[in-house]
């Protein structure tokens, strides 16, 4: 998709203007209808559309104006025009747009700021994403016509200006889109880490460690998880210092399961392709350290993904067996299909003892749960930082990611006791599923503040109403950390 800012929308396909609740023309809306001598409030007072957010009108060739329709888009109340608000404005519009025929859709945001413009131009972007590289046969009809959208705004330069480090973070959502899109047979731990290696090309460092190292630093939980698959799992490390020389990097950790069939606890039948984006976790981390060295954030930091398959065969770990992590911590696996968290062990592990973090957030597709208790809009979060919490929770309003708040009670954590090791990676039963998983986590920390992020719920969306966000993939994640980043954390 290519975005361009320009002072005037000249001669258009198509020409979109916002229209607030009330039916309420705003900005060129209003000298437009008159030069349609009244036929964009005659449609607005015809129709249904009353200026409501996530909405159109499509008004075709009307007379005295230089385009070939007016979409009217709605912008909800005026008074409440914030940067996502025309985020989805601006993505409304695209969707509305995209199957027309038309190759270019124009935006009039020429009464709004500069900045306001670029993340219109960002919201196209987002919007505009599709994961069809596999689809050899398709309609024409149902390939999108828009390649280019058009920003009018009256400082072009400052448009630009703005855009560069949006622009950076819109690759980084697509980034992480792609990892979670991709087809297990495709992206399995080894290829998942050579795509991050490629991240080295926008000044990041990368470490990929095989098993071989992993099983030197004493990772047996992690290793468990990968032993019944033939692919080899993976630890990818990816260090991003843009901030002063030798302080404390914040870090990020993902669980990154690029297939779970739930081991020798098998899962059943019905939707286990879906467990292709189990490793949704890491992708937003992978997605979040991308957009950290391609805005060139002023911050030191570091992610962390653990990559592993969980297959049954005759090597696969077993319901039972007991495993020694990296932290000399003993763990009874009572289900193989909890085996996020044993990736997450020593993965957390492994960070705080080498980086010495600042704090920790990990990202996981961790438990369905979390599903049941939030539902498919908010993901859990997990914390044993207040400060953390808050401005993980700060973020999330600003860039549409919502996050709620979950507790991690000291009087739950008997329930991942163990009679036979230090630790089960279960609970008692089906009662607090994902605070248990959260207290198992919390074990591997040692000390260091921290947050765990469950998004199960989050990570992939059907029948999505966020114009911005197609269905499929979401990259939920990336934007919320990086913003938390953006507000909080960089010199």
């Amino acid at each position: 998709m290519k975005i361009e800012f320009v002072a005037s929308p000249g001669a258009a396909e198509i020409l979109a203007v916002l229209a607030h609740e009330g039916r309420a023309l705003a900005g060129a809306g209003s000298a437009l209808d008159q030069a349609a001598s009244g036929a964009l409030a005659k449609a607005m007072k015809n129709s249904r559309f009353t200026g409501a957010a996530n909405s159109s009108l499509n008004v075709a060739a009307p007379a005295g104006i230089d385009a070939n329709a007016v979409l009217l888009v709605g912008a909800g109340a005026a008074d409440k025009l914030d940067d996502l608000a025309v985020e989805t404005a601006a993505a409304a519009a695209y969707q509305a747009t995209k199957l027309s025929g038309a190759e270019v859709l124009t935006i009039d945001l020429s009464h709004l700021s500069p900045e306001q413009a670029a993340r219109a131009g960002f919201a196209v972007r987002l919007a505009a994403y599709r994961f069809a590289k596999y689809l050899t046969k398709q309609k024409a009809e149902k390939i999108p016509s828009v390649t280019t959208v058009r920003v009018v705004t009256p400082d072009v330069k400052a448009a630009e200006a703005a855009f560069g480090p949006l622009s950076a973070v819109a690759d980084a959502v697509l980034f992480s889109r792609d990892l979670v899109s991709e087809p297990a047979n495709i992206l399995y731990p080894a290829e998942f880490a050579r795509r991050v290696k490629a991240l080295e090309a926008l000044g990041a460092k990368v470490e990929i460690l095989g098993e071989g190292e992993m099983e030197a630093l004493g990772m047996e939980t992690l290793l468990a998880v990968g032993m019944g698959s033939e692919r080899e799992s993976q630890l990818a490390v990816i260090q991003w210092n843009g901030g002063k020389e030798g302080e404390a990097p914040i870090a990020f950790v993902g669980k990154g399961v690029c297939f779970d069939t739930g081991g020798i606890s098998l899962k059943p039948a019905d939707g286990m392709e879906e467990m292709k984006w189990d490793m949704g976790g890491a992708a937003a981390v992978a997605g979040l350290m991308h957009a950290l060295a391609g805005r060139k954030a002023k911050v030191n930091a570091v992610g962390v993904l653990g990559l592993v398959e969980n297959m049954p065969d005759g090597r696969a770990q077993r319901p039972g067996d007991v495993v020694k992590s990296m932290s000399g911590q003993t763990v009874e696996v009572l289900n193989t299909d909890a085996e996020g968290r044993l990736v997450l062990a020593d993965a957390l592990w492994y960070t705080q003892d080498r980086f010495k973090p600042k704090f920790m957030v990990d990202l996981a597709t961790l438990t369905g749960a979390m599903i049941i208790s939030l539902g498919l809009e908010y993901a859990g979060v997990f914390s044993n930082s207040d400060e953390l919490a808050t401005n993980i929770a700060a973020a999330g309003p600003k860039v549409g990611e919502k996050t709620w708040r979950m507790p991690i009670p000291a009087e739950y954590d008997r329930h991942i006791d163990s009679p036979i090791a230090d630790v089960k990676n279960m609970g008692n039963g089906r009662a607090g599923g994902s605070i248990t998983a959260a207290l198992f986590l919390q074990r591997f920390t040692n000390g260091t503040p921290w947050a765990h992020i469950d998004i199960a719920s989050t990570a992939w969306v059907k029948d999505s109403k966020n114009p911005t966000v197609p269905d499929g993939a979401v990259g939920y994640g990336v934007r919320l950390l990086d913003r938390m980043i953006a507000d909080h954390y960089e010199g």
